[in-house]
C-alpha cells in the first residue's frame, strides 16, 4: 500500500537510479513573495512545495506521478504568526528581532525575504516552545524589505506567515512637517499639515502617534521651488487624545528605505477656559542682542503653559509655577534678541496631559529696534511741562524714507502708538496727539520708523524725551499771578494749622505803625518767628 502524501514528506523524497534509495530532507514551501507595492500592503503570494530531482513513477509509487515542475499546494499546517521587537520601523544601525511563531510542536522555523532565491535564515526554537528568534544587529538597507516565514513538523510544512513589511529609516535628511495655517486649533476645527523635501520624494508618509496610532501616504507634488510635497487634511480636532504627528518621504521603487522622521509636530487645540495674560519685562520694543523672557500667568489653576508664535509652528510648553497663592505662571527665556524673534506671540494654559487647551492670550507683539539706519528725532509742542487736560503733540521726523512712525513710552506694558507718517517738504513726520492729558502721561517717550515690507524691524531710537504734568507750569503760574492768586504760603510745623506768614523785606516799613522797622533782640536759645 502506497505510504500517504504527509508520511512521504516527513520520510524524505525516494529516487535513485538502479534501484537505489536516496533519502532527502523534506521539501520546504517556497513563499513566494509577490511584494506589496509599499509599506502597509498585504498582499501577498501562494506557498508552494516543489518537487525536485528525478520523476517518481508509477512503478515507484503506485498512483501518484509528479513530475520535475509539478507544484504540490502546502497547507497542511496553520501559517504562524509574525512581528519585530522594537517594531517593523527600524533606524539605521539599530538592532531589531524578528519572532516567528507557530503551534507546539514546531521544530524549525525558516525566514524567507522577497527577492532572495533561497530563505534567509533558519533557526530552531531554543528551548521547548513555539517560537524562533530571528536578530539582526545592525539595521542596514539590505535588511530592509518584505519577509515571511514558515516551520517544520514530524508531519511536515505549515504555510507561510503574513508578510512583514521591515523598513529602515535615516538614510536621507528629514522632512519638514508643519501645519497650515498654524498648530493652534480650536475644538471641532481642521487643519491641514504640510510635509515636504528638497530631496525630490515621491511618495509621503504621514504617522499619528499615541493610543490610536495611525498612518497614512499620499504622492508627492513638484513645486516651483523644486521642492516635492504633500498636504495631508486633519480634522475634526477634538480634545479627547492627544495630536503628535510625524512625516517621512521614500521613493516608490524602494519603499521600505525611507528618510528620518521629521521633528514631532503637536497640535494644540484651543478651547473655551479663561485665558491667561502674556507679559515680557523689557517692554514689548527690545533690542537686537538683549536678553528677552516672556511671562505666561493666569488665576485659573493651569498646571502648564505654551507659547505660541502667530504663523510660526514651533510650540513651547513650560510646567506651571506658583509663586503665591492664586497665581500661576511659566517663563520662556528666548535669549538673546535676533530677527527671528519679531512678530506676534500668544500663550495658552493647560491642566495634565489633556490636549486641550485655554483661550488664547490677547495678541503680544515684539519689536526689534536698531535694524533701520535712521534715527528719528522727537519734539513736543508746547513745552516739555504741561497741565492735566490740556492737550500735547509729540512729533517724530526723519529725513530717511519711513512708512509708519511708532511712540513708545518708557515702561508702558501696552502696544506702541502707530502713525502713517506724512511726507512735509521731503522730510517724513507724524503728530502724536496725546489729550486730555492726566498725570499717567508723564514719563520717558522714544519714537521709532518702520518700513510696510517688515513692521516688525524698527529704525534706531530717538532721543529720550522727558513729559513732565504738573499743575506748576509756566503758564500755569503766570495766568494765577495775572489773577491775583499763587501758591499757598507754606507750613509752619510748629503751629499746626496756621501757614507761616510770608518775611516782608528789611527795607520796607511797617505796615502797622508807619515807624521804621525795629529788630527784636534774640535770646539765647530762643527761635525768633517774623
Amino acid at each position: 500500500m502506497a505510504p500517504a502524501l504527509p508520511a512521504l514528506l516527513c520520510l524524505g523524497e525516494m529516487a535513485g537510479a538502479g534501484g537505489a534509495l536516496v533519502w532527502r530532507d523534506p521539501p520546504q514551501p517556497a513563499c513566494s513573495i509577490r511584494g506589496p507595492q509599499g509599506p502597509g500592503d498585504s498582499r501577498g503570494g501562494e506557498a508552494l512545495l516543489r518537487a525536485e530531482g528525478p520523476p517518481l513513477t508509477g512503478r515507484s509509487l503506485p498512483g501518484l506521478s509528479v513530475g520535475l515542475r509539478t507544484q504540490v499546494q502546502a497547507g497542511t499546517l496553520p501559517k504562524p504568526t509574525m512581528w519585530a521587537e522594537p517594531g517593523s520601523v527600524v533606524p539605521w544601525g539599530s538592532p531589531v528581532i524578528i519572532w516567528c511563531q507557530g503551534p507546539p510542536g514546531a521544530q524549525e522555523f525558516h525566514l524567507d525575504k522577497e527577492g532572495n532565491p533561497v530563505f534567509w535564515d533558519r533557526e530552531k526554537p531554543p528551548g521547548p516552545g513555539d517560537k524562533a528568534r530571528f536578530s539582526i544587529q545592525h539595521m542596514g538597507q539590505d535588511h530592509a524589505g518584505s519577509y515571511r516565514c514558515y516551520y517544520s513538523t514530524p508531519t511536515g510544512w505549515s504555510e507561510c506567515s503574513d508578510p512583514l513589511q521591515l523598513v529602515v529609516t535615516g538614510l536621507y535628511g528629514k522632512p519638514r512637517l508643519s501645519a497650515l495655517p498654524s498648530p493652534v486649533v480650536t475644538s471641532g476645527g481642521s487643519v491641514t499639515l504640510q510635509c515636504g523635501s528638497h530631496q525630490g520624494f515621491n511618495i509621503f508618509l504621514l504617522t499619528k502617534e499615541g493610543e490610536d496610532e495611525s498612518s497614512r501616504t499620499l504622492d508627492g507634488q513638484q513645486m516651483l521651488d523644486r521642492q516635492t510635497q504633500a498636504l495631508f487634511p486633519v480634522g475634526p480636532v477634538t480634545p479627547g487624545h492627544r495630536w503628535t504627528f510625524r512625516c517621512y518621504g521614500f521613493y516608490r521603487h524602494n519603499p521600505w528605505v525611507w528618510s528620518a522622521p521629521s521633528d514631532p509636530l503637536e497640535l494644540l487645540v484651543s478651547g473655551l477656559s479663561g485665558k491667561p495674560s502674556l507679559l515680557t519685562p523689557q517692554g514689548p520694543v527690545v533690542t537686537s542682542g538683549q536678553n528677552l523672557t516672556l511671562q505666561c500667568r493666569s488665576d485659573v489653576g493651569y498646571t502648564r503653559f505654551a507659547l505660541s508664535k502667530v504663523g510660526g509652528q514651533d510650540l513651547t510648553q513650560r510646567p506651571a509655577q506658583r509663586p503665591q497663592r492664586g497665581l500661576y505662571q511659566a517663563y520662556f527665556p528666548l535669549g538673546p534678541v535676533g530677527t527671528i524673534h519679531r512678530g506676534r506671540y500668544r500663550c495658552y494654559g493647560g491642566h495634565g496631559l489633556s490636549s486641550e487647551w485655554s483661550a488664547p492670550s490677547e495678541t503680544l507683539e515684539l519689536l526689534v529696534a536698531g535694524w533701520l539706519r535712521d534715527r528719528p528725532s522727537l519734539s513736543v509742542r508746547p513745552g516739555l511741562s504741561v497741565a492735566p487736560g490740556e492737550t500735547v503733540t509729540l512729533l517724530c521726523q526723519s529725513g530717511e524714507r519711513t512708512d509708519t512712525f511708532l511712540l513708545s513710552k518708557e515702561g508702558a506694558a501696552h502696544r506702541p502708538l502707530r502713525l502713517r507718517s506724512q511726507d512735509q517738504d521731503g522730510r517724513y513726520q507724524a503728530e502724536f496727539s496725546l489729550s486730555p492729558v492726566t498725570s499717567a502721561y508723564g514719563g520717558t517717550y522714544r519714537c521709532y520708523g518702520s518700513l510696510s515690507t517688515d513692521p516688525y524691524l524698527l529704525s534706531q531710537p530717538s532721543e529720550p524725551l522727558a513729559l513732565v504734568v504738573s499743575d506748576y507750569t509756566v503758564q500755569n503760574l503766570t495766568r494765577m499771578g495775572l489773577a491775583g492768586f499763587g501758591p499757598a504760603a507754606p507750613r509752619d510745623p510748629s503751629l499746626p494749622g496756621l501757614a507761616r506768614p510770608r518775611r516782608s523785606p528789611r527795607c520796607s516799613p511797617e505796615l502797622s505803625t508807619g515807624t521804621p522797622h525795629r529788630p527784636e533782640r534774640r535770646s539765647p536759645g530762643r527761635e525768633l518767628l517774623v
